[in-house]
């Protein structure tokens, strides 16, 4: 992925990228299995007309298409923390994406969760991000402990700007009680 991403801000530098666990995609895999059954019937039905293997040919690249387009689903939809914000880009269709942006001074509490046995064998798992106006449930994502730990590490490197001001308002008013002494 690229040092950069449509929308950075000026002095904002990307952590860590990454996305849902492949497993996500499985839906085109079974769609091709789908139809490369569905399109075998038709030469068990009529055996001896040649045609029948076409019809099997044209399901499979129906099915091909179907697995790509749940693949090009997966790959383009990610998510990004950087030094001040988790990034969330979704791919809903062909043409239409969505994209959510939730600052890291905002993150109240972050934890994970790994569903049982599958999800303990394919290592992934969900993350659960609270915020003051809700919660952002990151699901069936790769690697949820790394992704944990990444997201905590940049929330905590963040300082929250009420406290940068009211620490430059001390500092002033420190400075202001020197200068009368």
């Amino acid at each position: 992925m690229a040092t950069t991403f449509e929308g950075q801000r000026a002095n904002e530098e990307i952590v860590y990228v990454f996305r849902r666990h492949i497993l996500t995609s499985i839906k085109g895999f079974f769609f091709l299995i789908f139809m490369a059954i569905v399109g075998f019937f038709p030469k068990l039905m009529w055996p001896e007309n040649q045609m029948m293997v076409f019809v099997w040919m044209g399901a499979v690249i129906i099915g091909l298409l179907g697995m790509g387009y749940s693949y090009l689903l997966w790959y383009f939809s990610f998510y990004i923390v950087t030094n001040q914000r988790l990034r969330q880009t979704r791919q809903k269709g062909l043409f239409k994406k969505t994209v959510v942006d939730l600052s890291l001074e905002n993150i109240q509490s972050a934890s994970f969760g790994v569903p049982g046995l599958f999800g303990a064998m394919f290592n992934y798992g969900t993350i659960l991000i609270q915020t003051g106006a809700g919660d952002l449930i990151l699901s069936m994502v790769s690697h949820p402990e790394k992704v944990y730990n990444e997201i905590e590490n940049a929330r905590h490197d963040v300082q929250p700007q009420e406290e940068l001001w009211v620490r430059l308002e001390k500092k002033s008013k420190h400075d202001v009680q020197k200068r009368r002494i």
